[in-house]
């Protein structure tokens, strides 16, 4: 009883200061951009959205469903939404949706088969240093207008070896490439961005 006890004060710890430095870093960018984000009036929609987001990081860090433990959850995850919500909001709950849950789901698995395509592709120059390669920097325009989607693709193109976003410009990527094959941003986008893009804009466009 007593280990429970301390591993839900503990875990209650972990969250808290999930909560405290996420306050300071809405507080200390100007409160107007996180990550080229405009802060936007909060919804309804929104809010129960970034609300049912905190509370389930609460039990993913208690891992209890005790009564005292999910009031708790529930008014932590409320005060943290209040003072949050309008700076960390990137989607209503519409994104419950079962069309958008589908192409969330398309978006994972597309993401899982250039992530092994990539590391096979990796793996193979690094096993056979015989390859050429063609490091570059290669630039592109994105169509996306949702400035979250276009951290989700910044994130996606890092996480798969052999790329890497540098910089994003308004809507122009900017990405090292360890074999750059085109030059040409409309082919690098193709051929990097474009399967993530278009599941990406009929998610958050």
């Amino acid at each position: 009883m007593i280990q429970e006890r301390i591993k839900l004060d503990i875990s209650q710890l972990y969250f808290l200061q999930i909560v405290f430095f996420q306050a300071i870093f809405a507080k200390n960018i100007g409160i107007t951009k996180i990550y080229n984000m405009q802060s936007s009036t909060i919804t309804a929609s929104k809010f129960l959205y970034n609300w049912l987001l905190m509370f389930v990081i609460w039990l993913g860090f208690t891992t209890s469903l005790q009564t005292p433990e999910l009031i708790t959850g529930a008014i932590v995850s409320l005060s943290v939404v209040l003072i949050t919500a309008k700076y960390f909001s990137c989607c209503g709950l519409d994104i419950f949706l079962p069309k958008k849950l589908f192409y969330i789901f398309k978006y994972f698995v597309v993401f899982l088969v250039a992530l092994f395509k990539a590391n096979f592709d990796v793996a193979r120059r690094v096993i056979t240093p015989s390859l050429p390669i063609n490091p570059g920097i290669v630039e592109f325009e994105t169509k996306l207008t949702n400035e979250f989607a276009k951290m989700v693709l910044a994130n996606s193109i890092t996480l798969t070896p052999g790329t890497l976003s540098v910089d994003l410009v308004g809507n122009r990527f900017y990405i090292h490439w360890i074999d750059v094959v085109s030059e040409d941003p409309v082919e690098a986008q193709r051929l990097i961005a474009k399967d993530f893009e278009n599941i990406l804009i009929k998610i958050f466009n």
